[in-house]
């Protein structure tokens, strides 16, 4: 290996969970991440080191093109999914509920919240909002104007504003709430599951086709609660639930007869569950096995 292919080596190591993040924040899906990935080491390693001022710009504008050209493929695909369509949950670490920004950007809630923009309006969101790049880098990255990039900026964060959770829990309100949420869904309690719902709960449910799931949205305390319980009735079998860390969040996972069966993430506001989403869909649940490491700078 030349010194230069070592430099290249040690510079895209030392940045991938970055770009991963960046690539999985666009896409929502971490299959498609890790192949954007590849894409992008494959034109880095093509680059002469001596004409890149800035290595990390330079990388992230590789990914965000690649993600866009993934994202504009998906989005034909998804018109087409069965039922709702949730994101790839990954396991992460206890300590990235410590930094808020993080969990704030990754959680299921805000991925779904991104879903409703243009590719381009996510790309741009994305990289102003929580990666906190500059107009002139992200113009760069997506082919636009400084100047447009602002607009769109302006435009995405409005509609972002007007849809993301208005308070989210802190990392030991979360672990409260799903813990007696666990509680509840183990012992069928209706009582406490009223007192720990907001009245326009929403639950989601996402098995891709290949498992039972409600194929649109339900919303209310007594819809949300006759659709989950009822789920677990025709599920069958013994339920057990295990606390966990998704996406830098309080979550469970969902096991019947010791076979894991999907995962729930909670969206938590005001300490009641505001939004129950569960991932069933085989096909999503790899990244459960192994922490992902994500990180913002």
């Amino acid at each position: 290996m030349s010194d230069d292919q070592a430099a290249a080596t040690e510079t895209f190591v030392a940045l991938r969970n970055l770009l991963f993040t960046v690539a999985y924040e666009i896409l929502g899906s971490a299959v498609d991440a890790e192949d954007v990935l590849q894409e992008t080491w494959l034109r880095w390693a093509k680059v002469d080191l001596d004409e890149v001022r800035d290595p990390r710009a330079y990388l992230i504008r590789i990914t965000t093109r690649q993600a866009l050209n993934r994202l504009r493929t998906l989005q034909r695909r998804r018109e087409a999914y069965v039922g709702p369509w949730l994101p790839e949950p990954l396991l992460t670490a206890p300590d990235a509920a410590d930094d808020l920004e993080l969990a704030e950007s990754v959680s299921m809630a805000m991925m779904l919240v991104l879903e409703t923009l243009s590719p381009t309006e996510r790309a741009v969101f994305v990289l102003r909002e929580a990666f906190e790049l500059g107009y002139d880098e992200i113009a760069a990255a997506i082919g636009k104007t400084p100047a447009a990039v602002r607009q769109i900026a302006h435009r995405a964060r409005r509609h972002v504003d007007a849809r993301r959770p208005h308070r989210t829990a802190t990392p030991s309100e979360g672990e409260a709430v799903v813990k007696a949420f666990q509680r509840a869904v183990e012992a069928s309690d209706l009582e406490e599951l009223m007192q720990l719902l907001a009245p326009d709960v929403v639950a989601v449910s996402d098995g891709g086709g290949l498992k039972l799931n409600a194929m649109q949205p339900i919303v209310g305390v007594e819809k949300v609660i006759r659709m989950f319980l009822g789920s677990m009735q025709k599920i069958g079998g013994t339920l057990t639930t295990r606390p966990t860390q998704i996406n830098g969040n309080p979550a469970l996972l969902f096991s019947f007869d010791g076979r894991l069966d999907g995962v729930v993430a909670l969206r938590i506001e005001d300490r009641r569950i505001a939004g129950i989403y569960y991932v069933r869909n085989p096909e999503k649940l790899s990244r459960l096995e192994r922490e992902t490491s994500l990180t913002l700078r």
